[in-house]
C-alpha cells in the first residue's frame, strides 16, 4: 500500500450530488480536498437518475406535442419513436453535463482520484493500492436500485430503472411496481412513447411521500392520459408468462404485461 503524496484536509468518498457538492464547498473554504470516484463524476443523479430520466421525459413531451400539433395550427404527424436516436440524445446530454462538472472540479484545485475507494480508517481511504489520507473523511457513496424479497431482477422482462434507461425498444405494455418519483416518471415517458402502462403502488396515493394535493393532481393527470394505476394493495408475486410477466397482488388482482419495472 502506497501513501498519498500529500495529506488532505478533506477526503470525499463518492462523486455524486452529495460528494461533489461537499468537495466544492470544502475547496471554497480553503480545505485541501480529494474526491474519490470509481465511475464518473455526477453519480446516480447525472448518470442513472434525474438527468437521463428528464431527457426521456423531454423526448416524450415532443412526441405528445407532435400528436397534438393540429391544435396549434401545425401540420405534423407522429410516426414512431426511434429509440436509438432517443438514447443518443440522452447520452449526449449526460456527457455534456459530466464534462462541465469535471472541468469545474478541476478548476477548483480539487484532487480527483479515479478508482474504487474503501474506507480503511477514520482518516484514510484506500483506492486501488493507494492510501489517501485526510484529517476528515466524508462518505457519500450513493445508491443502487433494489428489489423485493423473492422478486429477482433479470434485466430482460423484470428490470430496474438502470435497465429501463438504456432500453432499446418501447415495450408494448409495462407494469411499474412502485408509484414513487421513479415509477411515475417512467410511466409518463413510456406512455408518451406509446406503451400501455399500469402503475402498482401499495400505499393509498401515487408519490405517497409528497403532499396529498400533489398526489391527487398527478392521479388526475394520469387518468386523463390513460395511464392506469392500482393503489392500496401490495405486491405478492410475479411469474413469467409466454410473452411477458404476470403480477399478482395481495387481494388476488392480476396484471400482465411485456415488462415489469421494479421501482420500489
Amino acid at each position: 500500500m502506497t501513501e498519498a503524496s500529500e495529506g488532505f484536509d478533506l477526503v470525499v468518498l463518492g462523486g455524486g450530488s452529495a460528494g461533489y457538492a461537499a468537495a466544492l464547498r470544502g475547496a471554497q473554504l480553503g480545505l485541501r480536498t480529494a474526491l474519490v470516484e470509481k465511475y464518473k463524476l455526477g453519480g446516480t443523479c447525472l448518470h442513472n437518475g434525474c438527468i437521463p430520466t428528464k431527457a426521456l421525459l423531454h423526448a416524450g413531451e415532443i412526441a405528445d406535442r407532435t400528436r397534438d400539433a393540429e391544435l396549434f395550427g401545425v401540420r405534423a404527424s407522429f410516426q414512431s419513436m426511434d429509440m436509438a436516436s432517443v438514447q443518443r440524445y440522452k447520452e449526449d446530454t449526460v456527457a455534456a453535463l459530466c464534462r462541465g462538472l469535471t472541468g469545474l472540479v478541476m478548476a477548483r484545485n480539487i484532487t480527483y482520484v479515479e478508482g474504487e475507494g474503501r474506507l480503511s480508517s477514520p482518516t484514510s481511504v484506500d483506492v486501488d493500492g493507494r492510501r489517501v489520507q485526510g484529517r476528515h473523511v466524508l462518505l457519500a457513496t450513493g445508491s443502487v436500485p433494489k428489489s423485493l424479497p423473492g422478486l429477482e431482477i433479470d434485466g430482460d422482462r423484470i428490470i430496474s430503472s438502470d435497465h429501463a434507461l438504456v432500453l432499446d425498444r418501447v415495450p408494448k405494455s409495462a407494469i411499474i411496481l412502485g408509484g414513487g418519483v421513479i415509477g411515475v416518471e417512467f410511466a409518463s415517458a413510456w406512455k408518451s412513447f406509446g406503451a400501455d402502462v399500469t402503475v402498482i403502488e401499495g400505499l393509498k396515493h401515487l408519490v405517497p411521500v409528497e403532499d396529498e394535493n400533489s398526489s391527487k393532481l398527478l392521479e388526475r393527470a394520469f387518468r386523463k392520459r390513460g395511464i392506469k394505476f392500482n393503489l392500496g394493495t401490495f405486491f405478492q408475486k410475479a411469474e413469467y408468462t409466454q410473452d411477458g410477466v404476470k403480477v399478482t397482488l395481495a387481494d388476488g388482482k392480476e396484471f400482465e404485461a411485456e415488462v415489469l419495472l421494479v421501482a420500489v
